[in-house]
């Protein structure tokens, strides 16, 4: 039976609660900011995600017993699946926080939506986090889903951490996959282990680090740790013979090439570390644990203000300033009990302590932090402090929104997350109009989390907002949770529109008249123009140039 610790364990990772936003000293933040790894997992749709975030929460040893994503025998959903729609599917929709300790340090773990559906919910975590662990199907490499992902960390700044997973089953050469990661994102692999048998015949790792051999043994069905065997060289040549002398004549090529890390080219982004596993049955999951303590930066400061030329923010917020935090996610329905709302905050600077008065600088509003806890996956505990690089939940915070910013003392605004152009577009309806009023607070509680965006317009009415998303499975995700949690199930009737563009209130009128266009308002106030293809777009921008006809940009909101 998977076990999670309770999370309000979490927070007592040597933080001291005397350490409070008043009282602590410039010194205490940046010790405790030091202690912090802020990471995202992001790879290709099941390549292992989930079931690797469930393997390190095991061996940092805060749950007996690792879940899986696919219902294994005897095993559970992994926690940070929590959702049911999830555990059915056996695919994460979206992300989630885990915090734990592992020896003196404090690790914020999130995991991503497994679906490119939902890179709009990941890109928003990454937004979060201070470096990216890049998971590789052995047998697949680099997939589209990884390399668009990764492009967003490469501009983003973060460095990644590369893990060949899937180890276990047939794959390709090492080696093979070594080239590929240089070739297609241009970062130079340094592995720090490197496998002792081929893809399908895992019998452990060479360290490369210290010409160890780190024999696994199975455990049943992976739900436990596996056992590491540590031996020298000498006696790992007598119990594998030529497996091992053929990994020894690899990682001595590697070396010849130049492939050993540097921390420093690590953190610049011009070098990827790269580990070998077996996520569903932990093999090499203890080496990923420590390389993330010992090799990922600690919690960064972040920029904020006005962009220059090449538009990169002109300020900093060290993390020894007064608090600040940004909301990156906002999630309902996490509580069964309470149908209550949390918004994800990442904590920038300064010391957060619950009950503190913080200020909203979207509306320059002061609000209190009565209610904070600490993450766990779908599980939560009472939050009394927290640092830079933590992750917090404020619950029933309802003016929070996606991409705010909330401080104490200093104002600071951090830049908005981007919002990515929708795709599909469909009508939504609600099946019985007598629970207009649960459908009606259902739609915009979707909209407020970025489960898909919401459009109106007065020739709808607001009884048929329009949905818009990336792809279209966030439609059935906003159908499940509509009937799940608010009681109001909807009907979705598919319109024929894939292109959208920013318009004005000037132009609008002009657009609406053009047959087969739709131009709908979004909940921020901000005018769309919908059309079936990206000809009737290029038509439209011929014929009326002086128009404001613009595309959905990073950064608009």
């Amino acid at each position: 039976m998977t076990s999670a610790a309770p999370a309000s364990n979490a927070p007592s990772t040597g933080t001291d609660s005397a350490s409070t936003a008043t009282s602590a000293s410039a010194q205490d933040v940046a010790r405790e900011a030091a202690r912090r790894r802020t990471f995202a997992v992001i790879s290709h749709p099941d390549a292992g995600k989930s079931t690797l975030t469930e393997a390190l929460a095991l061996h940092a040893q805060v749950i007996n017993q690792a879940g899986a994503t696919h219902g294994k025998a005897g095993r559970k959903a992994t926690v940070s699946d929590w959702m049911e729609i999830e555990k059915e599917r056996g695919i994460s929709i979206t992300s989630a926080a885990l915090q734990f300790a592992y020896e003196d340090q404090v690790v914020n773990l999130v995991d991503t939506p497994g679906h490119s559906d939902f890179s709009e919910d990941t890109y928003r975590v990454l937004s979060a986090v201070d470096a990216a662990v890049m998971l590789v199907d052995a047998a697949k490499g680099l997939e589209p889903q990884t390399l668009k992902l990764f492009r967003v960390c490469k501009a983003r700044g973060l460095p990644v951490i590369t893990v060949i997973n899937k180890w276990d089953r047939p794959g390709l050469d090492p080696l093979a996959l070594m080239e590929q990661i240089q070739e297609q994102i241009k970062l130079v692999p340094t592995p720090l282990t490197w496998p002792v048998g081929i893809a399908g015949d895992f019998r452990g790792v060479l360290e490369r680090r210290t010409g160890e051999y780190v024999a696994y043994t199975r455990t049943a069905g992976g739900a436990t740790r596996a056992p590491e065997e540590r031996m020298g060289a000498d006696a790992a040549q007598a119990r594998e013979g030529d497996v091992w002398a053929a990994a020894v004549e690899e990682s001595e090529l590697l070396s010849a090439d130049g492939a050993d890390h540097d921390q420093e080219l690590f953190l610049s982004g011009f070098t990827t570390p790269v580990l070998f596993a077996s996520a569903i049955s932990n093999f090499g999951v203890s080496s990923i644990l420590r390389t993330l303590v010992e090799l990922a930066p600690s919690a960064v400061p972040f920029r904020h203000g006005e962009e220059d030329a090449e538009g990169r923010p002109l300020e900093v917020r060290e993390v020894t300033a007064p608090f600040s935090a940004f909301i990156f996610k906002v999630q309902a329905g996490m509580n069964t009990q309470h149908r209550d709302r949390v918004a994800f905050a990442r904590v920038c600077s300064g010391v957060f302590e619950r009950g503190m008065i913080v200020t909203h600088a979207q509306t320059g509003r002061p609000f209190a932090t009565k209610y904070a806890q600490t993450l766990f996956g779908s599980e939560r505990g009472v939050l009394d402090t927290a640092h830079p690089g933590d992750i917090i939940g404020l619950v029933n915070a309802m003016t929070l929104r996606i991409g705010d910013t909330i401080y104490v003392d200093e104002p600071v605004t951090y830049p908005p997350i981007a919002t990515f152009a929708p795709e599909h577009f469909a009508v939504a309806t609600a099946r019985d109009s007598g629970r207009f009023k649960q459908f009606r607070k259902g739609i915009e509680q979707l909209d407020s989390e970025g489960v898909v965006q919401v459009l109106r317009s007065d020739l709808r009415g607001q009884q048929s907002p329009v949905l818009a998303a990336v792809g279209p499975m966030q439609f059935e995700v906003a159908q499940a949770r509509m009937e799940s949690e608010f009681g109001a199930s909807i009907r979705l009737e598919m319109l024929g529109y894939t292109q959208a563009r920013r318009t004005d209130a000037a132009s609008a009128p002009t657009f609406a008249a053009v047959r087969g266009v739709e131009v709908m308002e979004r909940t921020d106030g901000t005018p769309l123009v919908l059309a079936p293809d990206k000809w009737r777009m290029s038509v439209m921008e011929r014929d009326h140039p002086d128009l404001v006809l613009e595309p959905l940009i990073a950064g608009d909101r």
